[in-house]
């Protein structure tokens, strides 16, 4: 478990140059005509922020205690910091930064754009949960179309942990595997989002449905799915040997999943015979 301490030093100058930045105009207050400080005053940072000057000038000093994430949530809306700022505002004071607004299934417009432009390779856009937001016809064709059924219906985790059925189109013999990547990406989407009401109540019914599931969980492994091979039993074309590629978006709650024909396999002729079927249905999803 990694251990955080508040760096005062770089969080001093970090403070200092943040309020340099910022004009008492963009704050709301007045300028003055006698003001040599760039940008706003100790003081002033102390007011918009409702804490004491005192306490803020030992900040900056390098000597003040450890905030609050309550203080560095004033500070940072205090400063206009962005997003990343944020963080490294947290970061820097020693405090786990706050979870980012979920993605939800609003996907994002660049990553819709570049789906659309992928014809001839299978490829959807999931969220951090495994809810699957969209995908192209390749994708339906190879894996079935899950984006319009229910909640947990279009959720990759809940369908391979409580539907036996899901699990028909893999190979006995890497059950155990999938299993483990399932688990281990969940448990780095519960870690980002702090255990948030989405993913808590997908935890706790997954929990609750498979035992298997319930004893992945409490081993703590941890690790974004990011890459991996997988075989799809396809019951038009056949077995289907594939390389999983997931782009992540930078703010890790969307990504763009590839399906791409692993080297030395036949996977590419098999992909024009999809593209020929094209709206097959095909009713399981491992990804």
């Amino acid at each position: 478990m990694i251990v955080m301490t508040i760096d005062r030093r770089e969080l001093a100058d970090f403070l200092r140059r943040c309020r340099e930045r910022v004009g008492p105009q963009d704050a709301g207050l007045p300028v003055g005509s006698r003001r040599r400080t760039p940008g706003l005053r100790r003081e002033e940072v102390a007011q918009l922020a409702a804490m004491s000057a005192d306490y803020y000038i030992r900040l900056e000093q390098a000597r003040g205690p450890q905030p609050s994430p309550q203080m560095l949530a004033a500070l940072a809306r205090a400063l206009r910091l962005g997003g990343d700022e944020r963080d490294h505002l947290y970061l820097l004071a020693g405090r786990r930064p706050p979870a980012g607004p979920a993605a939800g299934a609003h996907v994002a417009p660049g990553l819709l754009h570049l789906l659309d432009q992928l014809t001839g390779t299978p490829a959807q856009i999931l969220d951090d949960l495994g809810n699957v937001l969209a995908q192209n016809a390749m994708a339906r064709a190879l894996l079935g179309g899950v984006c319009t059924v229910s909640e947990h219906g279009r959720n990759v985790v809940w369908r391979w942990f409580a539907d036996p059925a899901a699990r028909t189109a893999y190979p006995a013999e890497e059950h155990a595997y999938y299993s483990r990547l399932h688990v281990a990406d969940l448990r780095a989407a519960y870690g980002r989002r702090g255990g948030d009401p989405a993913v808590t109540r997908l935890v706790e019914r997954l929990s609750g449905a498979s035992e298997e599931f319930a004893e992945l969980w409490v081993r703590h492994e941890v690790g974004v799915r990011r890459h991996s091979r997988m075989r799809v039993l396809h019951p038009v074309v056949g077995p289907v040997d594939l390389d999983c590629q997931v782009l992540l978006a930078p703010e890790g709650e969307q990504r763009l999943v590839l399906f791409t024909p692993p080297p030395g396999t036949d996977t590419g002729e098999r992909f024009a015979l999809l593209g020929v079927v094209g709206t097959e249905q095909f009713a399981t999803t491992a990804d």
